[in-house]
């Protein structure tokens, strides 16, 4: 079976093989548990989660002490979230974050203002970015948490996470950022950018599914209120035994991610605009959304005037990319990223997220290229609102007839 060019990398990414082997001896021979503290067995698994707390932190700029293994990014978040609210309940009750971020921070942030924790989502400019100026004026003494993700999984547009953190800092207000597309493909020093909390995720970045990480600075001390209870492990935040081989494999893919990080940027850098040249030069009428500068090259958001979403998908068969038309779901509404950015409801369900990877190659891109264009064009060609829009008609001026 022939499979699709996969062009999802923003989903999911596939487990480098050098991550593979470096797991191997720990689904068989290196098989104790960390927690076990009496023997060689345990010992010895024990041995391999720390070398991994500490390859992970080293990528951070990091203490190890300051990585909390979690089974991903989503638990990742809540414990930050939840658990600074449910610390400091009763004493501050503000959280602040943005309209574009990450379902599970919006939805942890909803059942906290069930609680009765006030919640103000920012907006975004139609790039979107946040406005600093009102992330400012949204603080108050009440304010115990800002949380704004570092590179948004839709649009791919970077955050000045750094200028926020120092904000909150200036005011004693924790702030943790949603890093699970970013790890590994910016910067992440968290000296440098002073944040309190940072979620981290494996499986974005080629390593196993099923292992995330938080960074929970200890100076000064970030308090939370655990999640899960039990045995203490992970400084008493996070409960229950770790999976040495799954720590092992995304420490791995840190390191590789982190050495290679300039040199997949670049690489990226050329197959976007190789993609995006593709794309401009044969088809009008494409809005590229997201801001075109502040974004990973990895990304590439776009809306095709004067076509239907679903029929947009059932044409390009041979592409494994993202839609921002609910026709892939149970859901008829359109992505809430991009109705944030004011994005038109008949271009945010005509909309693909494009990702690249480490395996996309040239030929990826021209073939994916090529099976678009030839898509878009069918599509317009058999569409009235094409003809009428080559015509000169303006219409959004059409008032129509519903009787």
């Amino acid at each position: 079976m022939n499979k699709p060019i996969y062009l999802d990398y923003q989903s999911t990414t596939p487990c480098d093989p050098r991550v593979v082997q470096k797991m191997q001896p720990f689904w068989t021979s290196v098989f104790g548990n960390p927690h076990s503290r009496s023997h060689f067995y345990g010992w010895e698994a024990e041995e391999a989660v720390e070398q991994a707390r500490a390859q992970l932190a080293a990528t951070l700029n990091a203490d190890p002490r300051d990585i909390i293994f979690t089974s991903g990014a989503t638990e990742a978040n809540n414990l930050a979230i939840k658990g600074a609210a449910g610390f400091w309940k009763g004493q501050k009750n503000h959280i602040v974050t943005c309209l574009t971020e990450h379902k599970c921070v919006l939805d942890t942030c909803r059942h906290l203002a069930e609680e009765g924790f006030r919640i103000t989502y920012l907006p975004v400019s139609k790039e979107g970015l946040i406005d600093l100026d009102q992330l400012k004026d949204a603080l108050t003494d009440q304010t115990l948490l800002v949380s704004i993700m570092g590179v948004n999984n839709e649009i791919g547009v970077i955050q000045p996470v750094g200028e926020i953190a120092a904000l909150c800092r200036s005011r004693g207000i924790y702030m943790h950022s949603d890093a699970a597309q970013s790890f590994g493909k910016v910067p992440l020093d968290v000296e440098a950018l002073g944040v309190d909390m940072l979620s981290l995720s494996s499986h974005k970045m080629y390593g196993p599914k099923g292992i995330g990480a938080l960074y929970v600075r200890r100076k000064p001390r970030v308090r939370l209120t655990p999640l899960i209870n039990g045995g203490g492990q992970e400084r008493g935040m996070r409960s229950g035994t770790l999976a040495p081989a799954l720590c092992v494999g995304f420490a791995e893919a840190a390191h590789i991610a982190h050495e290679v990080r300039e040199e997949e940027w670049d690489r990226m850098t050329r197959l976007r605009d190789l993609f995006a040249g593709r794309i401009h030069g044969a088809l009008k009428d494409v809005l590229w959304n997201g801001d075109p500068i502040q974004r990973v090259p990895h990304n590439l958001n776009l809306s095709f005037s004067y076509v239907e979403g679903e029929g947009l998908m059932m044409g390009i068969k041979n592409l494994a990319v993202s839609s921002g038309s609910a026709c892939t779901s149970s859901s008829l509404e359109s992505s809430y990223v991009l109705r944030a950015l004011g994005v038109p409801e008949e271009l945010a369900h005509t909309s693909l997220r494009i990702s690249l990877g480490r395996y996309t190659t040239e030929a990826d891109v021209e073939t994916a290229a090529a099976s678009i264009i030839q898509s878009v064009q069918r599509l317009r060609e058999m569409s009235p609102l094409w003809e009428m829009a080559q015509e000169g008609i303006d219409i959004s001026s059409i008032s129509w007839d519903t009787h």
